[in-house]
Formats: structure tokens, C-alpha cells, sequence
């Protein structure tokens, strides 16, 4: 019996202070892949409200968003709070989960859509969850949500708000 040793498939690799990126090297390929490029920061909204029940789902978006260069993010994770946050200072974009501990974000749309301020809906549902036909052409991202979906989506509410 020939035993090989466990060989990981990829480690992260830092720039040593020398303004690289961190990449990601495939050691079994000898391949160098850079992350995904960020969206420039002035092309996005500088203050997003995050709407999410799950602290773990909250915290990764909160991080990737502020990866993108997004001054402030906030997040609630109930109606009633985001709504005190929406009365207390508006954020420039949304990203509602629509199925909340026993409750729905719908409140939360109707108030950022009279304040004409842009939001996603982000849910695990799928094209299967039921959005009211106010809603219904409003643009939806998948849980969990692609790096690239989320940048675009922030983009797309910069161009709304301009």
C-alpha cells in the first residue's frame, strides 16, 4: 500500500505590501487566479441598508459590500428596525430578505419605494416566492448571493439614484 501525502488543492496568498491583491494559487495547476475586480466605489451607493433575520447571512454581505468600497452599511434585522433606521437617516439603496422571522420585508419596500430610494429583494425562495404584483418587476438575487450579482445590483441602484 503506497501512501502519498494530502497535497491542499489551493492556499490564499497575500501581496507583501506591494499593492497586489490577494489571489488564490491552485497548487495542483500552478494556476494564479485574482479575485474578482470590485466595482468602483463612486459607481455605488455609499450608504446600503441590509435587511436580514440570519447574523451570519447579514455579516458576510455587510463585509463584501464594504469590500466594494460602500462607506456605510447598516443592518436590521426586523421590520420595525429597519423602518426606525429608514426614518432616522435614508439609505441610498436596499437589500431586503423577503422572508423575515414570522414576518415579510413588503413593509419595508413600500416605504423605500415612496422615498424612490433603490432596493433588491434577496431570497433563498428562488422564482417560487410570491412578491405583491407592486413588487413584481423589482429585481431579485439569489441566497446565497454571487459576489458579482451583488456588485451589479449596486451598480444598477448607483445608476437608479443618479
Amino acid at each position: 500500500m503506497v501512501f502519498r501525502s494530502w497535497n491542499p488543492p489551493a492556499r490564499l496568498s497575500r501581496g507583501a505590501g506591494n499593492g497586489l491583491s490577494d489571489q488564490v494559487i491552485d497548487s495542483r495547476m500552478d494556476v494564479i487566479m485574482a479575485p474578482a475586480t470590485p466595482p468602483c466605489p463612486s459607481a455605488l451607493p455609499q450608504d446600503v441598508l441590509v435587511v436580514e433575520d440570519d447574523p451570519i447571512i447579514a455579516l458576510d454581505l455587510e463585509d463584501t459590500i464594504l469590500g466594494f468600497g460602500v462607506r456605510a452599511v447598516r443592518t436590521a434585522g426586523n421590520v420595525v428596525r429597519a423602518l426606525d433606521m429608514i426614518a432616522d437617516r435614508a439609505p441610498d439603496f436596499a437589500l431586503l430578505d423577503v422572508g423575515l422571522i414570522r414576518e415579510n420585508s413588503f413593509a419595508i419596500a413600500e416605504r423605500l419605494a415612496a422615498l424612490d430610494i433603490p432596493f433588491v429583494f434577496v431570497t433563498g425562495y428562488g422564482a417560487a416566492v410570491g412578491l405583491p404584483p407592486a413588487f413584481a418587476d423589482r429585481p431579485r438575487l439569489p441566497k446565497p448571493c454571487p459576489t458579482d450579482a451583488l456588485a451589479a445590483a449596486l451598480k444598477r441602484g448607483a445608476k437608479d439614484d443618479a
